[in-house]
């Protein structure tokens, strides 16, 4: 469903040029629930930040359940982005001054979808993550742990082909923590493909499959035990 190729990434500032990724090979099927995990610095970020299309890269070929990233102009990316990409950000990214349900509905608003499915979406999503009871209430009215949760129901409401979870539990105390990769456990079983970045490796083992990065290189891809 994900396909990249031969995929490197640089970065140059002034006269210094720092290579993130080299030669990275990845392909993610769907319905897999996939940990990208290795030390500072190894190039997790850059990796997803491709994958999500907020990125892109020097070289190599990145295909989305077989269109070519490459050949598409910025808005086509933005709408692809927005239909196919659901992220988990660290920070939640919640804004502040919309209530619970506002900020599940609002990328279903920009993908331009009628008043009752968007209705219909937000309810699904709420429920799926035990929030229905806060529909009503602000970002700063909840726990992290809750803020959390209605970060992944914004992530979900649109049926996106994959979840992608920066740190997802990076933020959190390790009950909050705990509460959400359950989270993403029944999602996956549910159907989910997802693809997490994290340095708990309690918690990269709660994936099927273990893919670390070192250097920006792939140095280990298997299944988890």
């Amino acid at each position: 469903m994900l396909k990249l190729a031969k995929i490197g990434k640089t970065f140059q500032t002034d006269d210094v040029e720092t290579r993130a990724l080299s030669s990275v090979e990845l392909a993610i099927d769907k319905g897999e629930f996939v940990s990208i995990n290795g030390p500072s610095g190894s190039g997790k970020s850059t990796l997803l930040s491709i994958l999500g299309l907020l990125d892109v890269p020097s070289q190599g070929e990145y295909a989305i359940d077989g269109t070519d990233t490459a050949k598409l102009d910025p808005i086509a990316r933005a709408a692809m982005r927005n239909k196919a990409i659901g992220f988990i950000f660290q920070a939640f990214n919640l804004i502040g001054d919309l209530t619970v349900e506002e900020n599940v509905e609002l990328p279903l608003v920009y993908r331009g979808l009628g008043p009752a499915e968007r209705k219909a979406k937000v309810t699904a999503a709420l429920d799926s993550v035990r929030m229905s009871h806060r529909a009503r209430h602000l970002p700063g009215q909840l726990s992290g742990g809750q803020q959390q949760r209605v970060a992944v129901a914004r992530a979900v409401a649109g049926d996106p082909l994959i979840l992608l979870a920066d740190e997802p539990t990076g933020n959190l105390d390790s009950k909050n923590g705990d509460a959400v990769m359950e989270l993403l456990e029944e999602l996956h079983a549910a159907g989910a493909t997802i693809c997490m970045v994290t340095h708990n490796p309690d918690y990269a083992k709660k994936a099927s499959r273990i893919v670390h990065l070192f250097d920006g290189r792939i140095v280990e891809d298997r299944k988890s035990a």
